[in-house]
């Protein structure tokens, strides 16, 4: 009995670990050609055991071989043809799902998922899930038009996009049309997305797309025709009321764009305007600056135009009398010219009276 005892104990973990290392996924995925499918393969991690290998191997209608192997040395893909087509997730514990991408209709078969975890006792367990992959081809759907704004009326000048939806097989190709379907419609555009970086008045107009692949036949599916508006929106006056915007009663105001020119001209013009007013105020003090820096000093010859002189203030510029100047000097002048007239007439007379005085001397 207390062997059985002891032979439970020791084994309980290893059921434990059997239980939670078991590989869950579907029996059964349906993959579309030329599209991407993962085949779902994963574990509860448990501490003590340790993942060693993983294996994907898959069997076809005529041949089977090992698509994908994870060891010690790394990840490698053994058969050519899924070569870059196949991944395993790497920094997702207990993930071991399969990704191919680029399906064609010979991945189909059945996949093996296989595990195996070393124990910290060396013991090694393994596990392993089998899935069947169908490649289907789908055909594409009819299309749909989305707008990237909501609406399709759009101001002049604005940048918007159209984008051609549909599902099915890929590769998709989209094509635009503009024009009524079924009518006179002009190409405009190929793949998913046309786009206008600018809309003028003359891109308003119907337009639709058409979508198709290589599965049924060739199908085309066409979308539904939509309108595309282009032109000036109205302005909307908010009240403080309610602080909502409505187009105003009775109006038929519209935004009318801006053109940054005119201001650009304003502020040319008023720039040009003030340097031309400084020039000019510059001018007329560097003209003035001399005359004002010249100080004349009026000196009278008199004393009594020297102390009205004197009683002046020495900042104070006052224009000369030049007329009172030349009246003091011509005054001066004559005074002097008076005084040596009478000198000499003096002179005179004395040499006179001698010459009288000697002449009568003689005589007697």
């Amino acid at each position: 009995m207390g062997t059985l005892v002891r032979a439970a104990v020791l084994l309980s973990p290893l059921l434990f670990c059997h239980a939670f290392l078991d590989l869950t996924g579907p029996s059964e995925i349906e993959g579309l050609w030329k599209g991407s499918a993962t085949l779902p393969c994963a574990y509860v991690p448990v501490e003590d055991f340790v993942q060693q290998t993983l294996t994907w191997t898959v069997v076809h209608d005529q041949s089977s071989g090992t698509v994908f192997r994870r060891d010690g040395s790394g990840d490698h893909v053994l058969l050519s043809e899924y070569r870059d087509r196949v991944s395993v997730p790497k920094d997702a514990p207990g993930n071991v799902s399969l990704r191919i991408l680029n399906l064609e209709v010979s991945d189909r078969g059945t996949y093996t998922c296989h595990v195996t975890w070393r124990a910290r006792n060396n013991s090694l367990i393994a596990k392993e899930l089998t899935t069947k992959v169908e490649v289907v081809k789908v055909a594409v759907t009819k299309p749909v038009i989305r707008a990237a704004e909501p609406g399709l009326a759009f101001p002049a000048g604005a940048r918007a996009s159209l984008t051609c939806v549909a599902s099915g097989s890929p590769p998709i190709r989209y094509r635009w049309f503009r024009g009524a379907p079924g009518g006179r419609a002009l190409p405009v555009g190929s793949g998913a997305e046309l786009a206008w970086d600018s809309l003028r008045p003359a891109d308003a107009g119907t337009y639709y797309c058409e979508a198709e692949n290589r599965a049924g036949a060739g199908a085309v599916q066409r979308s539904d025709a939509v309108e595309l508006t282009v032109g000036d929106l109205p302005v909307t006056a908010v009240t403080p009321e309610n602080g909502v915007g409505y187009p105003e009663k009775n109006s038929t105001t519209q935004d009318v764009p801006r053109s940054g020119l005119s201001l650009y001209l304003v502020v040319l013009i008023a720039v040009a305007c003030g340097a031309v007013l400084f020039l000019v105020i510059f001018l007329i003090v560097c003209i003035r600056k001399p005359k004002d820096a010249q100080v004349y000093e009026v000196k009278f010859h008199n004393s009594r135009a020297a102390a009205s002189s004197r009683s002046e203030s020495t900042g104070h510029y006052e224009e000369p009398i030049f007329s009172t100047q030349n009246n003091y000097v011509m005054e001066h002048t004559k005074n002097e010219r008076s005084e040596e007239m009478n000198m000499k007439k003096n002179e005179y007379e004395c040499g006179n009276t001698q010459e009288s005085e000697y002449e009568v001397g003689d005589t007697a």
